[in-house]
């Protein structure tokens, strides 16, 4: 009975909501940079940032969505799922989201934070046929973007001729940048659509030797979404996650940052369309997910072409006059050399899924299976560090893994071995301790000869691979007003590295404090070292070049963010950075202003910073608003400046128009980059023109 009451008194206050607050647009780039990881090259952002999108643009249901789902975001603690699972177990379906208020551990900030990403209202029943749904979708779109740098870099100028008669190479196109996508889609109904992508430098032209039709790159996906018993059907260009991420390893994996709770556990997204420009990652070709009551099974096909390079056979008397040396991941094909690579293999894929998901929704588990067959033999060129990375012509990798809520512990784990005999195995747990204490640990052990194609597991490497280490992970909420992050990951790699030619190990910690004294204003410090083992540099001194020797790195971050009304936000940073390796000690810092402004229809984002980072070891990585479903995390080191501005514009309901301008000029250099991207001057500017156009607004 006081529920009801409870309810009646929220619809009242919300009646002019109807039944869930209005959904806003969520500004992905403030909840992107919030619980990115700690930023740093290697990252696949882009992925992340797909996959972030693909979860505002089809809420979860929150009466149908069990633990696992509930997961994904990252953003619910163990506790608040639990309160939420044993709520509408009791009470039944939410009529509101407004009575996630009445649930303990929900307050208004958290409910806010979530609400774009969840919906009450069913979408598994359709009144009107396929073709009419698709048609009159409104999150039908278009978009067609232009990124161009206007300095001249070499790859663009005519070639010289060596004294040896040699012509140097150059880029075989222009330096624009042209990238097209058309979406359309609704949340668990179907998402239909292609990306196109031309790099600077690539040719524009249409070429089927080279599989260049106009644009470089060409993807495409074909889903639908709960069609009776199936799930999910996809065709064409797709990813998988399952279980910890030691087989199928895509979607939302974000590992250590300043969200240190949550973020160390992966989770079962299914079948996800790919969206992104990157060229590898993904499987082409066709796959299902279908129920059974508590089960669900899933099945994928990819035949994929892939970029490489080939060389002579080592054995001059192997059958195979070839085989391939490397994998080309850039995506790149600016080059003859470049080109030369570009679809010179095919890999085939079978993969098989099996998930059994308990009535209560409160622990599931499965079993994962994925073979790979290359069209070519695969044999690295041989290194110190290389020697038990795969080789062969097909590989095959399995695994089981397990998820159980009990209380307010989420334990976590997944055990893979594949075709090598390597093992490598994944175990922890997220918990909250008390309302204001959140836990979590993971442990990995890898294989030096463990292999896995698609895995992304939890590691200090950019794969699981010649890794054994333990996290663990804390958030403490003293009040409101404050908060405290932290972790340590200690770490080991039992065989050699690139980099470091011989066993090593390592740890890193990271501490936050926050503290937010309205809900317009929000600063904190955080503070990061890690340490582990490189090769030493090459002094000219006598010694051992590959004798490997420690480095420390620490970075800290200050920051101030400021919500003055409705239409103004400021934030202020300052970063800085320590490297010391053999008792060398070098520095840097940024510091940066951003100003936000904007009225009905139209927007302005602005940045100015400075940086003094003399060496590359110092470079410092901060997060740059940009133009729709665009992302910038420049590496900034040398002296100098950069500033950038965006600018957005409503031109009618159906089109709005997006521009940025960014420049760096350098104070301690008058040659920017090396090789095909040298620029002859100290300054670097980029602009950016995206068009969205809204079929059906």
């Amino acid at each position: 009975m006081n529920r009801f009451v409870f309810i009646l008194c929220l619809l009242l206050f919300s009646s002019a909501f109807g039944q869930s607050p209005p959904k806003e647009e969520v500004d992905l780039d403030i909840l992107i940079e919030r619980i990115f990881p700690v930023q740093d090259e290697e990252l696949d952002y882009e992925s992340i940032y797909e996959l972030l999108l693909q979860l505002y643009l089809n809420p979860l249901d929150l009466n149908q969505a069990n633990a696992e789902e509930l997961q994904q975001f990252s953003i619910l603690n163990p506790r608040q799922i639990n309160s939420l699972l044993s709520y509408r177990n009791q009470f039944g379906p939410l009529l509101s989201l407004y009575e996630l208020q009445a649930i303990p551990g929900f307050d208004q900030a958290l409910i806010k934070s979530i609400a774009p990403f969840l919906t009450l209202q069913s979408t598994n029943q359709q009144s009107k046929p396929f073709l009419s749904r698709l048609a009159s979708e409104e999150q039908s779109y278009f978009i067609l973007r232009h990124r161009r740098i206007w300095q001249k870099r070499r790859g663009f100028t005519p070639p010289d001729t060596s004294s040896t008669g040699r012509i140097s190479s150059r880029y075989l196109g222009d330096p624009n940048d042209l990238y097209l996508r058309f979406r359309s889609q609704h949340a668990k109904d179907f998402s239909l659509g292609f990306t196109l992508d031309k790099d600077a430098g690539e040719q524009f032209i249409w070429d089927r030797s080279t599989a260049r039709y106009g644009f470089n790159f060409f993807s495409f996906h074909f889903t639908r979404y709960e069609v009776g018993k199936w799930k999910t059907i996809t065709a064409g260009d797709f990813q998988a996650s399952f279980g910890q991420g030691l087989v199928f390893g895509a979607g939302y994996s974000l590992g250590k940052g300043a969200e240190t709770v949550p973020t160390v556990r992966r989770s079962s997204v299914g079948l996800i369309p790919y969206t992104a420009a990157l060229e590898f990652g993904y499987f082409r070709g066709v796959a299902a997910t279908r129920k059974f009551g508590n089960w669900s099974s899933t099945i994928l096909l990819s035949h994929a072409p892939r970029d490489g390079r080939g060389a002579e056979a080592l054995d001059s008397l192997a059958a195979e006059p070839a085989r391939i040396s490397s994998f080309n991941q850039s995506g790149l094909h600016r080059t003859p050399s470049e080109l030369s690579t570009k679809n010179q293999f095919r890999e085939q894929s079978i993969g098989l899924n099996l998930t059994y998901t308990a009535a209560n929704g409160l622990w599931n588990s499965g079993v994962n299976f994925l073979h790979s067959h290359f069209g070519q033999n695969w044999q690295r060129d041989p290194r110190p560090y290389n020697q038990y990375e795969f080789a062969g012509r097909s590989n095959q990798i399995g695994s089981f893994y397990v998820n159980w809520n009990w209380k307010n512990f989420n334990f976590f784990g997944e055990s893979a071995i594949s075709r090598s005999g390597g093992k490598g195995i994944v175990a922890g747990f997220v918990s909250s301790l008390d309302p204001k204490i959140d836990l979590s640990f993971l442990w990995r052990n890898y294989d030096r000869n463990f292999h896995s194609f698609y895995g992304n597991a939890f590691s200090e490497n950019t794969r699981p691979i010649n890794e054994r280490g333990s996290y663990l992970g804390i958030e403490i909420r003293p009040n409101k007003k404050w908060k405290i992050n932290g972790y340590y990951d200690f770490f080991r790699f039992p065989w050699l590295k690139f980099r470091v030619y011989s066993p090593s190990n390592g740890s890193e910690w990271l501490g936050r404090v926050s503290f937010r004294p309205s809900r317009e204003m929000t600063t904190f410090i955080q503070i990061r070292q890690e340490q582990k083992l490189r090769n030493s540099p090459d002094s000219g001194e006598p010694q051992l070049t590959y004798n490997p020797t420690s480095v420390n790195k620490i970075n800290g971050l200050w920051s101030f963010e400021y919500q003055v009304n409705p239409q103004l936000y400021l934030r202020s940073r300052i970063l800085w950075s320590s490297f010391e390796q053999m008792k060398s000690r070098t520095h840097g810092f940024l510091i940066f202003q951003d100003i936000k402004y904007g009225a009905k229809n139209w927007k302005i984002t602005g940045r100015y910073a400075l940086f003094d980072a003399l060496e590359y070891d110092n470079r410092l990585y901060a997060f740059e608003n940009h133009v729709l479903w665009t992302f910038s995390i420049p590496a900034l080191f040398g002296q100098g400046q950069r500033y950038y501005l965006i600018g957005e514009m409503d031109l009618g309901r159906k089109l709005t128009l997006y521009f940025r301008y960014a420049k760096t000029t350098y104070t301690d250099r008058s040659r920017i980059s090396s090789g095909l991207q040298t620029i002859e001057g100290n300054t670097i500017s980029e602009t950016t023109v995206l068009l969205r156009y809204l079929f059906n607004r």
